[in-house]
């Protein structure tokens, strides 16, 4: 096992990282080994005037601030494993700064969109259409990440209490209510499945595709693309803007910031702060056309 394999391996059974997230990792390693073999070096040979090339490489390929961060984040993650199974003896990251990263406001669809979604658009009665318009349903109630939604068994949904279980990031559970309305769209979806699968169990996964296979991410960005593109112009169109959109539009309506936090999963409270520009945004654009000399 190569030192990339053991890091990921302890990310896996340690960490208790998700699968996407594993994936992740691994790609933005391959990344950087590839660029140090072109280099005759590896990654237990390499120094900070390596990393600092290859940060540079991936800005010349006019790479996201964003983007590059993440990568540099999982080689920091790498390296700071390497030294506490002593692979090695001096971290090369330590001294590399992250490059500045300028704040972006989220896209998000807007609540005129949203009811276009939800009370105008027309979806197929068949168990393709009632699925889609349920997993759209589900996003928006809760905010939930993509990779969370493919996770989600029947045992997921507690109807007694009318909340849903979601595992997010790092296998941390949360508990997130749903209303009423929602509950009922989820037992006429489950009956559609029922009806086209057979006998439902608690640890069956709640979405499936049309042959009956778990649902994958790639099925569900196009699934998110196909009807938002019926409704919206913003020009990103994915579950994680609808994420965008719950959150701004529960700040809208006066929510609390603790609660959208908690909602979402965030580890931290600025992770949902961005939200406070984005309602501020939308705040100047009703003031500039509402007030009289604005």
């Amino acid at each position: 096992m190569n030192v990339k394999e053991a890091f990921l391996m302890y990310l896996k059974v340690e960490k208790r990282y998700s699968v996407n997230t594993i994936e992740a990792y691994n790609r933005d390693i391959d990344q950087y080994e590839l660029f140090l073999n072109q280099k005759n070096t590896d990654v237990l040979k390499a120094n900070a005037k390596d990393i600092k090339l290859w940060l540079v490489s991936l800005s010349k390929d006019e790479k996201e601030t964003s983007s590059i961060n993440r990568k540099l984040s999982a080689v920091r993650s790498m390296y700071r494993f390497l030294m506490k199974k002593q692979y090695i003896e001096i971290n090369p990251t330590d001294k590399i700064i992250s490059p500045k990263q300028q704040k972006k406001i989220p896209f998000f669809f807007s609540e005129i969109d949203m009811e276009k979604l939800f009370d105008v658009l027309e979806y197929s009665q068949d168990y393709e259409g009632i699925r889609d318009k349920t997993i759209l349903e589900i996003f928006y109630a809760t905010g939930m990440r993509c990779s969370e939604l493919i996770s989600l068994t029947i045992s997921s949904i507690d109807f007694s209490n009318n909340v849903i279980r979601i595992i997010g990031k790092g296998n941390k559970e949360r508990i997130v209510p749903m209303s009423i309305q929602l509950l009922q769209k989820i037992k006429d979806y489950l009956k559609e499945r029922e009806a086209n699968f057979g006998m439902i169990t608690g640890t069956s996964y709640l979405f499936l595709t049309a042959s009956g296979e778990p649902l994958y991410r790639r099925l569900v960005y196009r699934i998110v693309k196909k009807y938002i593109d019926k409704v919206s112009t913003v020009t990103k169109r994915s579950p994680h803007v609808i994420r965008h959109t719950f959150a701004t539009h529960m700040l809208n309506h006066g929510a609390d910031m603790s609660a959208i936090k908690s909602i979402l999963g965030h580890s931290s409270l600025a992770s949902t702060q961005v939200y406070v520009h984005t309602s501020m945004e939308q705040l100047k654009k009703t003031y500039n056309q509402a007030h009289p000399r604005a």
